[in-house]
């Protein structure tokens, strides 16, 4: 049975569990490595090389033998980048050798040109050899050996780990498939066309924020919108959006007479799994599944305000996101900072309150109210406020969500 009116609210961290806990990851498909970027790996990545598959120099130089550190020298051959020196040498002679190029047969030590000087092929020591011999030498496997998990399955494909899994030796990886995400915008007061806005309506900006969010992520959007505050609508808009892995409405789920989600979802054959979270912004949050053509469909329903949306669009609509595609580690991660100025005593519930962080101190910022967007597009993180936290000062360590949502963040 869910958390409904008159139960106790859900911490955040109980809520995102129930709500990971009801998400499946999407099927698995394998894709070329070039379409990988933004994705989650779903299945554990193994080399099926070695790197280096020989052993290199690290630097710019000359090679010798280990035995043969103090000289002097004759040259008597190269070995570059790709073109590797194919004779074998002896005490006395040494190899120019350029970084990456294979250490020639026999060499176990690179000494750096700017501690040698040459005449001809003629080489002396200037400086001093290196200490150990094999101090410029990147042994072979240094990196990962053949059969090396590389990539955990969950793990974020960034532009490093696309480049190590073409590394490993694949073109092709497993990922889930692209999730199907539908927004919808719901509320009489929203006025599509922002220069069409009479004084009793607002622009419907949520579907465009939260739209813009759920595009950090390797996702389709649908966005509907904006629907009228009726039954009917918003079923129409739920049959419109039947082919969705994920629906976030946008406003209609607090408890007040025109907040039709909730008996919308159960006309639709939704059932609600709780309903409003002990923080703010963002207390009236629901979420919902629906089993369709043997598939499960999960509905998050976000508060109307912008800044209540955003927020719980961050800790909620994000993660469950993260959780389709595969990820290990849905949720958002804190980070510790100071406080650059003072922070009032907090009430009953966890706060998240909009600031700025400039890598060192974080800087809350002065307006708080839950529609004022242009203080959210000036923060690039979230200050986190427990529940009866005393006043804070200057000084004093404070948790912090980083918002990706301009600045340095």
């Amino acid at each position: 049975m869910g958390t409904l009116s008159g139960n106790p609210l859900l911490s955040l961290e109980d809520a995102q569990q129930r709500l990971l806990d009801l998400t499946t990851p999407l099927p698995i498909e394998h894709v070329d490595i070039d379409r990988a970027f933004n994705r989650y790996l779903a299945q554990p990545l193994i080399a099926s090389r070695t790197q280096p598959a020989a052993d290199l120099s690290a630097m710019d130089g000359y090679a010798v033998h280990a035995d043969d550190l103090q000289g002097p020298w004759r040259v008597v051959g190269e070995s570059a980048a790709g073109h590797a020196f194919e004779g074998i040498f002896g005490m006395g002679e040494a190899i120019r050798i350029s970084t990456g190029a294979v250490l020639p047969e026999g060499a176990d030590a690179v000494i750096l040109q700017e501690d040698l000087a040459r005449n001809g092929n003629d080489l002396v020591l200037t400086g001093t050899p290196p200490d150990p011999a094999d101090k410029h030498i990147r042994r072979r496997g240094m990196d990962f050996a053949h059969g090396t998990t590389v990539l955990s399955a969950g793990t974020h494909l960034g532009a490093a780990q696309v480049g190590l899994g073409l590394a490993a030796g694949h073109r092709h990886i497993a990922v889930r498939r692209r999730a199907r995400i539908c927004i919808i915008d719901s509320g009489d007061e929203l006025a599509i066309d922002p220069l069409a806005c009479a004084p009793h309506q607002i622009p419907a900006s949520n579907g465009i924020m939260l739209g813009a969010m759920a595009r950090t992520l390797d996702v389709d959007v649908q966005r509907l919108g904006p629907v009228p505050d009726t039954l009917d609508s918003l079923l129409a808009a739920f049959d419109a959006a039947a082919d969705a892995d994920l629906i976030v409405t946008s406003g209609g789920a607090s408890g007040g007479d025109h907040d039709l989600v909730r008996p919308a979802l159960d006309v639709w054959g939704a059932q609600i799994d709780f309903w409003r979270i002990a923080i703010r912004p963002g207390k009236p949050l629901l979420v919902a599944t629906r089993d369709h053509q043997g598939r499960r469909q999960v509905v998050i329903g976000l508060p109307g305000n912008p800044v209540s949306g955003f927020v719980t669009g961050y800790f909620f609509m994000l993660p469950a996101i993260r959780a389709l595609l595969g990820a290990a580690t849905p949720r958002p991660a804190s980070l510790q900072s100071r406080l650059a100025a003072p922070v009032k005593t907090n009430g009953n519930r966890r706060q998240f309150i909009r600031a700025y962080w400039n890598g060192v101190d974080v800087v809350p910022h002065p307006q708080q109210d839950s529609g004022a967007l242009l203080s959210l597009s000036q923060s690039n993180v979230l200050i986190d406020r427990p529940a009866h936290a005393p006043a804070g000062a200057p000084g004093d360590t404070v948790s912090i969500f980083l918002l990706q949502n301009g600045g340095i963040a």
